[in-house]
C-alpha cells in the first residue's frame, strides 16, 4: 500500500532513516523505557562479557518503531562488536547469506531484520550456521556435485519481526532468548520527546512535550516525527518555540487527535459503529467496507485500538467499546453519528 501515516511505525524515506539514526541512545543506560527487558539485557550482556562469550541467538518482536534495530545496535556495541545488517526479503540466495557468514568473527552481530519474510531455502540454510555455527554450501549440480563444510565463527544473530506468529516453530526454536517489545507509556515517550529536542536543538516546553508523547500512540518513532512536524509547525507559525499552544495546533493539523489515532483508525472505528452497529464484525467484510488491505488493517491499525481498549477481537469478529464511541462523538447502536466527524 502506497499511503504514508504520520502516525504509522515503519519508516516513511531515507530521510527520517537518517535523522531516527542520529537520535538513537548508543547504549543501554542512555536507553529510556522497556524497563524489564533492558534490566534482563543487562545481566545477559554482562554475563557474556565475564565468560568473554558471544552472546545467545535473539529473537525481538514487537509491532514497528519500538526499538528492535536501536537494542540491536546497542546489544552489539555494548559488547564491542561489530554488526552486520540485513533483512529477510534482501536475503534470496544462499550465496548471499554464505558472503555474511563467513565474514564474521567471534562475537560479532548479524542483525536480521523482517525475519519472518525469509525464503524457506535461506531458514535451512541459517539452522546450521545458529545451531553448530557451520554451513554446508553445494558446487556444481548433479553428478558433479560436492557439499564442502565451512566453519563459522561463534557469532550473534538478532533477529526482529512485527509478526512473530509467522515463524516457523524450526527457526523460533533455534533463538535462545525471545524479548517482546510493547508500548511505551506517555512518561517514557515525554523523556524521549525532550531528549530528542535537545539533540535537534528545538526549544520545547515540558507541557508541549507531553502533548507530543501522549499523541505517539506509545512508539517513539512517531513520537520523533510528531517533534519535527512540530518544529516546522512553530518554525512558520510562531517564534519557533514549541509552547503547548503551538503543539496542540500543529497535530490537529496534521489530523492526529488527542489519542494519537489518524483519519484512517477513526475511519474503521465509526465504519464499525455506523454500518455493523458496533460489531462483531469480519476483517475481511471490514477490509472491503473500508477498501483497505487486510494486512494493513492487521499491522498497522489494530495493535494500537487494541492496547487502548477501542476494539475488541471476538470469535465472531471485531467489536467497539464504548470509550471509543464516546471518543468520537458517536453511539453504538444508532444509524449515524451525532457529530460530522469525516
Amino acid at each position: 500500500m502506497g499511503r504514508e501515516r504520520i502516525v504509522g511505525g515503519d519508516q516513511v524515506g531515507n530521510d527520517e532513516d537518517l535523522v531516527q539514526f542520529s537520535l538513537r541512545p548508543s547504549s543501554l543506560s542512555e536507553y529510556i523505557g522497556q524497563h524489564e527487558l533492558r534490566a534482563k539485557l543487562e545481566v545477559l550482556l554482562e554475563a557474556a562479557r565475564q565468560r568473554d562469550e558471544a552472546v545467545e541467538h535473539v529473537l525481538l518482536y514487537g509491532p514497528p518503531g519500538l526499538g528492535k534495530t536501536t537494542l540491536a545496535h546497542i546489544i552489539a556495541r555494548e559488547m564491542g562488536s561489530k554488526i552486520i545488517s540485513t533483512s529477510g526479503p534482501g536475503l534470496q540466495r544462499a550465496a548471499d547469506l554464505m558472503g555474511i557468514l563467513t565474514n564474521l568473527n567471534d562475537g560479532d552481530v548479524l542483525f536480521i531484520d523482517e525475519i519472518h519474510r525469509l525464503s524457506s531455502v535461506i531458514e535451512e540454510f541459517i539452522y546450521p550456521a545458529m545451531e553448530d555455527y557451520k554451513v554446508d554450501f553445494v558446487v556444481d549440480k548433479g553428478a558433479f556435485a560436492k557439499v564442502i563444510n565451512v566453519p563459522l565463527k561463534r557469532f550473534t544473530l538478532i533477529g526482529a519481526t512485527t509478526r512473530a506468529g509467522m515463524l516457523s516453530a524450526p527457526l523460533r526454536d533455534r533463538f535462545g532468548l525471545h524479548y517482546h517489545l510493547d508500548f511505551y507509556p506517555p512518561e517514557d515517550l515525554a523523556i524521549i520527546v525532550r531528549r530528542s529536542a535537545q539533540l535537534l536543538e528545538i526549544q520545547i516546553e515540558n507541557e508541549a512535550a507531553d502533548v507530543v508523547a501522549g499523541r505517539s500512540r506509545g512508539t517513539p518513532r512517531i513520537a520523533n516525527r510528531l517533534l519535527r512536524r512540530v518544529r516546522d509547525y512553530a518554525a512558520v507559525k510562531g517564534d519557533g518555540k514549541v509552547g503547548v499552544d503551538i503543539a496542540v495546533k500543529a497535530l490537529d493539523t496534521e489530523g492526529v487527535d488527542s489519542m494519537g489515532l489518524d483519519a484512517l483508525d477513526r475511519k474503521l472505528l465509526e465504519t464499525i459503529i455506523r454500518y455493523y452497529k458496533g460489531g462483531p464484525v469480519g476483517i475481511e467484510a471490514l477490509g472491503a467496507t473500508l477498501n483497505e488491505e487486510i494486512d494493513t488493517l492487521v499491522d498497522m491499525v489494530e495493535p494500537f485500538l487494541l492496547k487502548i481498549g477501542y476494539i475488541r477481537r471476538t470469535k465472531r469478529g471485531r467489536t467497539v467499546s464504548e470509550e471509543a464511541a464516546r471518543h468520537l462523538g458517536l453511539k453504538i447502536g444508532t444509524d449515524g453519528p451525532q457529530a460530522d466527524l469525516f
